[in-house]
């Protein structure tokens, strides 16, 4: 799952980000900044049906807005911890709630990364960059079983 600079080769998959923004104007800057590095968008604007609509279609990593209509982006964030399927998955909290209570509240949730708005659009990619980084998992070139061995 490697990505560099935006440009995929054809038939592969770009990874999707699960974006839960209610103002259209952030949502599709955030949008736009994530496409135009590589990644597909799938954006809600309320907090219902984010974890159902994962299940079905398991992101490679969560945005999260604290703020928005019904079920808070904290509220998504504990909910996703506590699924089975989507524990594992990248999140990172995009939101006005700057305040350190809230900073600390975020982190102890389960998120991997808080960032504050306002923010810079490129900050924001080098930390998804950053964290599915954090997440991508190794292959390894040797391949053992208990009675064959290939060094690759």
């Amino acid at each position: 799952m490697g990505w560099s600079r935006g440009c995929y080769k054809l038939g592969q998959v770009k990874p999707t980000i699960v974006l839960l923004e209610d103002e259209p104007d952030i949502a599709n800057l955030v949008t736009h900044h994530l496409e135009h590095a590589g990644f597909a968008v799938h954006t809600r604007s309320a907090g219902d049906k984010v974890v159902s609509w994962a299940r079905a279609n398991p992101p490679a990593l969560f945005i999260l807005d604290v703020m928005v209509p019904g079920v808070s982006g904290f509220d998504v964030c504990r909910q996703v911890r506590d699924d089975r399927t989507l524990a594992k998955v990248p999140i990172i909290f995009l939101t006005a709630k700057a305040g350190e209570v809230d900073r600390v509240r975020g982190l102890e949730l389960g998120a991997d990364d808080y960032i504050s708005k306002p923010f810079s659009p490129r900050e924001l990619v080098a930390r998804v960059r950053a964290v599915l980084r954090r997440f991508e998992q190794p292959v390894s070139a040797n391949i053992t079983t208990p009675d064959f061995s290939l060094d690759c």
